[in-house]
């Protein structure tokens, strides 16, 4: 049987996240990749957790959660 390539989603870089975050009206100013993605994060309704997943999460609709399971803390 052929093998069943499956796309795999890229990470999300820096201009992506600032392009987000100025939709949901966020200005980032000086804030880092990390500061900016909580800020995200909590304007969209979740809990400020990226980076703190360990490999599980249980918000599965949050657009960050592939970059965020592959985070080892």
């Amino acid at each position: 049987m052929p093998s069943v390539k499956t796309k795999e989603k890229k990470s999300m870089k820096m201009p992506e996240v600032k392009q987000k975050a100025k939709a949901l009206g966020i200005t980032s100013g000086k804030m880092n990749k990390l500061e900016l993605i909580h800020a995200i994060q909590m304007s969209e309704g979740y809990r400020p957790c990226f980076g703190t997943s360990n490999g599980q999460c249980v918000y599965t609709d949050c657009c960050f959660l592939e970059d965020c399971l592959k985070i080892r803390v």
